[in-house]
């Protein structure tokens, strides 16, 4: 007694494989239809079914011209019938996405991160006063804890300086003022007490 049995490697490509192989023969089934109305009758069916297969796109905006767009193209869009909506082109679904700009961040300083820059430019915009003031400093300990935190156990405030003074291209000179920045004692602490309390989250 011998069995036709019908491996995947030898069947048809899926084109949506959520569907199924039966959707995909009924889908070919219906591009074969010489009548029209019957083709047209069949592909409303189809679509019908395939909202019942997948309940979840219910939620989705334009739900019905989701399915019919899915119809066209396991149809390999050779499926001629009338669509209550634009039949999509293979072309526009096929085509590569444009090329996304990767972003240039060239300071050396990229221990600090990509955002000090940004928080820098921000603060230059600041009328000045008190406020623009307290936020050089807050910037200058972030720069110091960052730097503290790239494996290093000390820093002289001296070097926060003047690499602040660097990136803002001389605009906030802080040397000037004879203050100091926070204690590296205290920024240490906050690490790691920041880092005990996010341990017991996750317990």
């Amino acid at each position: 007694m011998e069995f036709d049995l019908e491996y995947n490697a030898e069947r048809s490509h899926l084109i949506i494989p959520e569907y199924g192989r039966h959707m995909q023969k009924l889908v070919d089934h219906c591009i074969a239809l010489e009548d029209v109305e019957e083709r047209n009758k069949m592909a409303k069916a189809i679509v019908h079914v395939m909202g019942n297969l997948q309940p979840h796109l219910r939620d989705v905006p334009d739900f019905k011209h989701k399915l019919w767009d899915q119809l066209f193209i396991m149809s390999d869009f050779k499926l001629d019938v009338e669509s209550p909506y634009e039949k999509p082109e293979k072309e526009a679904l096929q085509a590569k996405p444009e090329r996304l700009a990767y972003p240039n961040y060239d300071s050396k300083y990229r221990f600090y991160g990509n955002n000090i820059q940004t928080m820098i430019d921000t603060a230059l915009t600041w009328e000045e006063g008190e406020a623009r003031t307290a936020l050089y400093f807050a910037i200058a300990n972030h720069m110091k804890k960052c730097y503290l935190n790239w494996n290093k156990d000390t820093v002289e405030d001296e070097v926060i300086f003047k690499h602040l003074k660097e990136l803002s291209n001389g605009k906030i000179d802080l040397d000037k003022r004879n203050e100091n920045l926070s204690e590296v004692k205290d920024l240490m602490r906050k690490r790691k007490s920041n880092t005990k309390s996010n341990r017991q989250k996750k317990k």
